[in-house]
Parts: structure tokens; C-alpha cells; sequence
């Protein structure tokens, strides 16, 4: 099984690690995150990095990092080697999720699959009304003309 190691701006690597395990609380350990401070030069971001695809053990290592271009992502760019170490940016909580579901995968088809999965969990979403529940009659309402709107 491939590692992963989560690189974002500080704290959002560790909660996105905390997510990971109201799912899969028995790889819940298996996942390293690394939380980039502002204060954090390039160097010790990719220093950083490197211990956590270390730790993260294994013959390959995923690394899903929070914003193209930005440090973290800078960070890992200078750590995956494309053959061991893959990185994808732009990580959300589906994506993540769907990293983990197929975390028995070789590492080029769990990227595949972690890639879909964050692009496919991002939609427009609208607040929807009930459609077919009884509202609770209200005791001035005799009529119950409420329920028309």
C-alpha cells in the first residue's frame, strides 16, 4: 500500500488528516500531514515534506497538497519524483476520501482515482425545500393556507 502524506497551509493538512479519520480510522495512522506555517522559508517547507514521504514508508508515497503554486505545493513538487512520490494539487475532503478508498491500488491508478473523486465532489449545490412533509398546523391557522406556499 502507497503512503500519503497531506501538505497544505497550516492547520489545514492536520484537520484534513482528522476528516480522513471519521472514515477510516484503522489508516487513520498511516496518514502524515504536514502543516506549513507563513513563517516557513521554502527550504524547511521542503524539508518538511521529505520527513513526512519518509515517515509515510512504503515504496510509494502520495502526496495531495492544497494549492498549485503555492509553498506547500512548491515544497512537494521539489520532494516527488514522479515514479515514487506522485503529488496532486487542489486536495479537498472527496478527493482525499476517495484516496484512501482505494489505497490498495497501485500509486498511479489511486492518483487517478483520488484526482476523479475531487473533481467529481465539486458541484453546485442549492438548498432544497420539502417537498411531500406535512408542515405542523399552527393553532391561528384554522385553514391551513400555510401549506400553500
Amino acid at each position: 500500500m502507497a503512503g500519503l502524506v497531506i501538505v497544505a497551509h497550516a492547520p489545514l493538512a492536520t484537520a484534513l488528516r482528522a476528516v480522513a479519520g471519521h472514515c477510516f480510522a484503522a489508516e487513520h495512522g498511516a496518514i502524515e500531514a504536514v502543516d506549513v506555517p507563513a513563517s516557513w522559508s521554502a527550504d524547511e517547507a521542503e524539508a518538511a515534506v521529505r520527513d513526512a514521504v519518509r515517515r509515510a514508508g512504503g515504496d510509494e508515497v502520495l502526496v495531495l497538497a492544497d494549492v498549485f503554486g503555492a509553498t506547500p505545493c512548491n515544497a512537494a513538487q521539489r520532494v516527488a519524483d514522479g515514479q515514487r512520490v506522485r503529488l496532486a494539487a487542489g486536495v479537498n475532503v472527496p478527493m482525499l476520501w476517495r484516496a484512501m478508498c482505494y489505497a490498495a491500488l497501485p500509486l498511479d491508478q489511486r492518483l487517478e482515482r483520488a484526482l476523479s473523486g475531487g473533481a467529481q465532489g465539486v458541484m453546485p449545490a442549492s438548498p432544497q425545500r420539502p417537498q411531500d412533509q406535512t408542515l405542523h398546523s399552527q393553532p391561528h391557522d384554522p385553514s391551513h393556507r400555510h401549506h400553500q406556499q
